[in-house]
């Protein structure tokens, strides 16, 4: 059984089109936000709302974050446009250079497609949530699967950046499932469901370290991800269709709300920081956080190892096991504007 989550919070009104170059702007510690949660009960959950998140706590006392993508897109773009058509909201992302980000939600705000178009009007359907197949579910997100089983060492399957060579962290990037993809999983399933994730590699970035409270990667690390952003690049060259997961997590300090906000906050600036720095398209990269769920070291107090995020890539998982994405059945193809 799957439950539906609320759709994330809609882009920020006003905000303006950052130039080139340009550093990232606002609030860089959670004490800037607390004062400006808000908090409901909808269907038996606790909604906590905050500028540019939302916090669902479930009675069962589970708890996830969401927000919205399209404001990361926005980097360098010359026009942003938003039409409703059909029951679909599609905001394009228009670049200086003609290129063209569309991302497609439908009426719950759930992300249906995410699409590069190019100068010449040729387009790559990078994430398809639109068909699910027979196995498809209600709009859900959790997914009960047992834990994979891992056959390949477990420095190969866990890799930490600072060990690794540029070589180990491509090849980790572009490693296949450790178990057979059984589907094709939604963007919701796999960022809420552990053991769907867990199917795929990943690489801790252990090269940067956020201070305690903070999401800001520290101007003396951020090139630290140079590496990583080498790595992502060339993998994104190979498959333009590539997806890969930004994944964001804290130490045991602090309550659960704002550390789900901290960590989420944190993966997306990872994620800012490697399209405004080192080119990385930006729609080739998701975040998520997820507070202190995942401790790599198991203490409850400050631990700077704890406070970092984490990378893999989540495309087999997105297209069932396949390389590339196959093409939608009839009927569910974008309409061109």
């Amino acid at each position: 059984m799957t439950t539906a989550l609320p759709p994330p919070p809609p882009p920020q009104e006003g905000l303006r089109v950052i130039a080139p170059g340009a550093a990232p702007s606002g609030p860089r510690r959670l004490d800037d936000f607390r004062g400006q949660r808000r908090e409901s009960q909808q269907g038996g959950r606790t909604i906590i709302t905050e500028p540019g998140r939302i916090i669902i706590r479930d009675p069962g006392g589970q708890q996830y974050v969401r927000h919205s993508e399209v404001d990361r897109f926005r980097y360098g773009a010359r026009d942003i446009q938003t039409q409703t058509v059909g029951g679909e909201t599609r905001t394009v992302v228009i670049r200086p250079d003609g290129t063209q980000v569309i991302t497609v939600t439908g009426r719950d705000g759930q992300l249906m497609r995410r699409i590069r178009r190019d100068q010449r009007g040729r387009e790559i359907i990078i994430i398809d949530n639109s068909y699910r197949g027979p196995r498809g579910g209600d709009g859900g997100f959790f997914v009960a699967l047992a834990p994979p089983v891992v056959r390949i060492p477990y420095n190969r399957y866990i890799v930490d950046s600072e060990e690794a060579s540029p070589d180990l962290l491509y090849e980790t990037m572009m490693a296949p499932p450790v178990e057979r993809i059984e589907r094709r999983y939604s963007l919701d399933e796999i960022r809420y469901s552990p053991t769907v994730r867990q199917r795929m590699p990943s690489i801790d970035v252990n090269t940067i370290n956020f201070e305690l409270g903070s999401w800001e990667v520290p101007p003396d690390q951020a090139a630290k991800l140079q590496a990583i952003a080498d790595g992502l690049n060339r993998a994104i060259q190979e498959n333009p269709r590539a997806v890969f997961l930004i994944e964001g997590h804290t130490d045991a300090v602090g309550n659960d709300v704002d550390n789900l906000s901290l960590s989420d906050r944190r993966a997306e600036s990872a994620a800012t920081l490697l399209t405004q720095q080192f080119n990385v398209p930006a729609e080739n990269l998701t975040s998520q956080g997820y507070g202190e769920q995942y401790l790599k070291e198991q203490i409850d107090g400050p631990s700077p190892i704890n406070r970092r995020v984490t990378i893999r890539n989540i495309t087999p998982l997105l297209n069932g096991g396949q390389a590339s994405l196959p093409p939608p059945p009839p009927g569910t193809a974008p309409p061109r504007r």
